[in-house]
């Protein structure tokens, strides 16, 4: 994404816009210059898919991956986030919150509790996902025996995510690390699966982020690892209604794979192999997609978006 993108926000400066969100750094009110341990996260309403930026936006996404990830960081006990403060300029009220600045680990911390997408086609043509052998005879849908680590690279826009194994994540950011975020992967969505199954919501996967806080330390003496961007959202997460969950086909779902569904069918007369860019979205597509968001929302936390 380029500055063309940015909003104008008083007291602060455009520093970089990624697939979804926008990041401001706050300027010093006396020197004028940015702060280099603060940073305004801004999550917009664009919506990414198969590593396009799509051209059409989703109405309310910002807002609900925003609020959605502030309600979870608060039920998370055990995990460090970013959250600094939610007073936030009000053109971007409700969609944006002021974060650490942090160093970013440079891999994608998946956690899988069902198989399905991009591990479902690496376990049927491997027998595991990442390097963690699963039991034969499992379908789309299945439930893991237990929750596993499947990380993958941090590509560049445009680019392909790679799986990784753990091995390859202990070369890139050491042992230590690749342990910690291990476990809090799998720990955040064990904990996100308590909460939502009282909603009647299966969480079958979920991506994190995290970054390091050199300023801290955690209880071991190592470097203090902080959960950053957003948790638990449609965006970042599979969510199932769990009274219609059958392993053997596709589940009906409340995040963004309504959208892959969509421009994978002969409907939007693309082709993933094609090389060029995903056509926009029709407005029925919008619009459903916008209602899966806010349901997953409403039912996750029994509130209305505000």
């Amino acid at each position: 994404m380029s500055d063309a993108t940015a909003l104008v926000l008083p007291g602060y400066e455009h520093v970089y816009s990624g697939k979804v969100r926008d990041l401001y750094a706050p300027l010093d009110p006396v020197s004028g210059q940015p702060r280099t341990d603060q940073v305004l996260l801004v999550a917009s309403d664009r919506i990414s898919a198969f590593d396009y930026v799509l051209d059409t936006p989703i109405p309310d996404k910002g807002k609900v991956l925003t609020q959605l990830s502030l309600w979870w960081f608060d039920r998370l006990d055990g995990v460090e986030n970013h959250v600094v403060s939610t007073d936030v300029p009000a053109a971007v009220a409700g969609r944006a919150v002021l974060v650490r600045r942090l160093e970013m680990i440079p891999v994608e911390c998946i956690a899988r509790a069902y198989l399905t997408g991009s591990g479902l086609a690496e376990y049927r043509r491997a027998g595991s996902v990442s390097g963690v052998p699963l039991p034969a005879g499992l379908d789309d849908g299945s439930r893991l025996p237990v929750p596993i680590f499947t990380p993958t690279t941090k590509a560049p826009i445009g680019e392909h995510d790679e799986p990784m194994t753990i091995e390859q994540v202990q070369h890139v950011v050491g042992t230590q690390v690749a342990a910690r975020i291990d476990v809090l992967a799998r720990r955040i969505l064990a904990r996100g699966n308590e909460i939502a199954s009282a909603n009647g919501i299966i969480i079958a996967d979920t991506k994190v982020e995290f970054g390091i806080d050199r300023t801290r330390e955690d209880h071991t003496g190592g470097p203090l690892i902080v959960l950053a961007d957003e948790v638990l959202t449609p965006d970042s997460s599979r969510f199932w209604p769990a009274d219609q969950w059958q392993p053997g086909r596709s589940q009906p779902s409340f995040d963004k794979q309504y959208v892959r569904d969509w421009l994978t069918s002969p409907a939007s007369g693309w082709g993933r192999a094609s090389g060029e860019a995903p056509p926009p979205l029709p407005d029925e597509v919008v619009e459903a997609t916008r209602a899966r968001y806010v349901e997953a929302y409403e039912r996750i936390t029994g509130r209305t978006l505000p």
